[in-house]
């Protein structure tokens, strides 16, 4: 939830009830609605959301939804006057085909494609276009806030653990995380800095991960490439 004086803006409501809950308790109005994407754990809760608010929904161009929205794509700018706050929008495809991002204020908001130490699943689209969308991601400035749509940072740390053990960066995230958790409270938001640090799906070019993934020769063409995607394999027949 964006919030600016008496105004807010919420991202990705899967479910309408706690949406519902925080502006009336906080006596706020709902400005806009932010899509990432299609899933249903993202979207589930806006056709009820509207049934009580009046406000606008921006979905990706490139996907299909049931609701009334305005679609947006890669070079849209969202005006959001009531926040204060604009957005860039970024054509994100790999978890799905038409995912996008929203980026401004020095925060940016990526749905199931950039997690807490981690990255999300390849539904509809292929692990090439994740790959290329999470480097353009890596593009934005270090200082850049991360709120992703899941709070899966401790099993991603320990899978990160397992590829990386070497890693300072990450065993003092690990450390600062956990006891975060144990206090009831979010590891979420990150910065893109720290996981650039220490998620291993933004390290395929180093040496460690090359060597996790199982390559041999990491000066082979496409090494960063292909580590990714053994990584992302590895990952999704992982148990933690």
């Amino acid at each position: 939830m964006l919030t600016h004086g008496a105004c807010a803006a919420a991202v990705d409501p899967g479910d309408a009830t706690p949406v519902l809950a925080y502006l009336q308790q906080h006596r706020l109005t709902l400005c806009g609605i932010l899509v990432t994407h299609h899933h249903d754990d993202h979207i589930g809760g806006i056709e009820s959301i509207l049934r009580h608010c009046d406000a606008p929904v921006f979905a990706p161009r490139g996907e299909h939804f049931s609701f009334a929205h305005r679609p947006v794509a890669e070079g849209d700018t969202i005006n959001l006057a009531e926040l204060e706050t604009a957005l860039d929008v970024l054509d994100i495809p790999g978890h799905t085909g038409g995912h996008v991002a929203y980026y401004g204020g020095n925060s940016l908001f990526c749905g199931d494609t950039l997690f807490g130490c981690g990255c999300g699943r390849v539904f509809d689209s292929d692990c090439r276009q994740l790959h290329r969308s999470l480097q353009k991601l890596a593009r934005l400035p270090d200082e850049t806030e991360i709120y992703c749509a899941h709070e899966y940072t401790l099993a991603n740390l320990r899978f990160a653990r397992l590829v990386d053990p070497d890693n300072p960066l990450l065993l003092e995230r690990e450390r600062r995380d956990a006891a975060r958790a144990a206090q009831g409270l979010p590891t979420l938001p990150s910065t893109l800095g720290l996981e650039k640090a220490t998620n291993p799906f933004l390290r395929c070019h180093t040496p460690a991960i090359q060597f996790a993934a199982g390559l041999s020769h990491t000066q082979a063409p496409n090494a960063e490439e292909t580590a990714f995607f053994l990584l992302r394999e590895f990952k999704n027949n992982y148990k933690s």
